[in-house]
This record gives structure tokens, sequence and C-alpha cells, in this order.
């Protein structure tokens, strides 16, 4: 896409230099444009992709800490801005101690709301582990 280069301070702003911004302006419509490749489909409600809100965040369970077999840690993530409906959320289990306590563990949603999720890991083995979760929220901006 081609640049339009700034104005000098004090430059008169000449037929060409209108052009120019009106055929840089042309031209981002084009590459924006209302194709229905640029819809996403989120609960049944089909949205522009660039209109959806879209949260990917790394949180740390435990780090180094003890865990019996059967023991569940709740966590909870609130979302800095609220979504106007529950959103879709994943989570999954990352192994950040590497062994092999830390890769038997469940995670399960508890519960979605539109300003945060919360969750239960459960450890499935006893043993010293670190493990954090990857949590994926996707939804319709409020």
């Amino acid at each position: 896409m081609a640049r339009v280069p700034l104005p000098e301070r004090g430059q008169p702003l000449d037929v060409s230099y209108i052009y120019s911004l009106a055929q840089a302006i042309n031209d981002m419509a084009v590459a924006v444009s209302d194709t229905s490749q640029n819809y996403s489909k989120i609960n049944g409600q089909s949205l522009r992709t660039s209109d959806a809100r879209i949260v990917a965040i790394t949180q740390q369970v435990v780090s180094g800490e003890d865990a019996k077999a059967g023991n569940i840690t709740n966590g909870v993530y609130d979302f800095e801005h609220e979504f106007k409906y529950p959103p879709v959320v994943t989570i999954s289990p990352v192994n950040v101690g590497r062994n092999d306590e830390g890769a038997n563990v469940t995670v399960s949603i508890k519960e979605v709301t539109t300003s945060r999720v919360e969750y239960g890991v459960r450890y499935n083995s006893t043993g010293t582990l670190s493990v954090s979760v990857n949590i994926i929220a996707i939804g319709v901006p409020n």
C-alpha cells in the first residue's frame, strides 16, 4: 500500500496532495473490503473479524509446589474489558516444569461470564510441579 508523504509545516495543500490522500484512502478501502472472508461467526452471531475481541493470556497456576493426586487448584482470570455476551473460552495446561507430574493434569472450565472465566486444575499424580494455563477467549466486544 502506498504511503502518503507528510506535508511540511506551512506547505499549501494543493490538488496533487489531496489526490494522494484520496488515492491512499481508496487503496485502504479495497484492502479491507467487506467480503465474506472478513466475517466470523461467534456463538451464532456473524460479525466482521476485525470487530471481534480476542484475549490470549498465559497464567501461572503453581510453581515448584508439591501437589497430591486428586487435589484441585482453582483459578480466575478477569477480562480487561467486558464482552457483550459470554465469550467462547478454551484453556489448556502448560507443563512449565517439564516433568511427568506436570504433564498429568486436567483443566476444566467452571464458569464463563462477560467479565471473567473460572477454572480448576486437577492433579492426577503426586509430586512437585510447575503448571501454567493458556487462556484464549473470543467474543463480541461490549
